[in-house]
């Protein structure tokens, strides 16, 4: 357990880091996206991964890393958007985003942590294309909750689906980082 959570959190902060270098050259424009939105967003990068996996021929020269990463990055987004609401003008300064960023991110690891506890570090075992059909199976879900706006009846809610996303793209990001060693 011990090296996963260290593995998690270098992959967190290579993920922080780019968060907090696009919000400097773009602000948090992001605050203005409704869910769906993000949710799409987040869709496209799965189906791209998909993609990726599936065909050998590639026309654009970014990997399956730089996807998880967005989808870590776009699940954060769209934690923060439950919590804060969506805003008309963007509305936080970096500092701001950092911490909220920081805030959700611990709140996954703890979820991630108890659920590996008790499943014994299964995803160790799980291929990373099993990875990004989970990851398209919480999105499709995310999708059926907010057609139902929001409601759901014995359901986990949108935010521990987006927080099972980002948890799986980590652990996607750490098996792709044991095949490069």
């Amino acid at each position: 357990m011990q090296n996963t959570s260290k593995q998690y959190d270098a992959v967190v902060e290579e993920c922080r880091s780019l968060f907090t270098k696009k919000m400097s050259d773009y602000g948090s424009a992001w605050r203005i996206l409704r869910l769906p939105s993000l949710t799409d967003q987040i869709f496209i990068k799965a189906q791209r991964i998909r993609q990726l996996q599936e065909n050998t021929e590639r026309k654009v020269d970014e990997g399956e890393k730089s996807e998880f990463i967005g989808i870590i990055n776009y699940s954060i987004m769209a934690l923060i958007q439950l919590e804060q609401g969506v805003v008309e003008q963007p509305d936080l300064n970096t500092e701001k985003a950092t911490i909220l960023y920081n805030k959700h991110i611990k709140i996954t690891k703890e979820l991630m942590e108890n659920k590996n506890h008790d499943y014994g570090e299964a995803w160790r075992d799980m291929r990373i294309s099993s990875l990004t059909d989970l990851i398209l199976q919480k999105l499709l879900r995310v999708k059926q909750i907010e057609d139902n706006q929001g409601k759901t009846i014995v359901s986990e809610g949108i935010d521990a689906n987006y927080q099972d996303m980002i948890n799986y793209a980590i652990f996607a990001l750490i098996h792709h980082s044991e095949l490069d060693s």
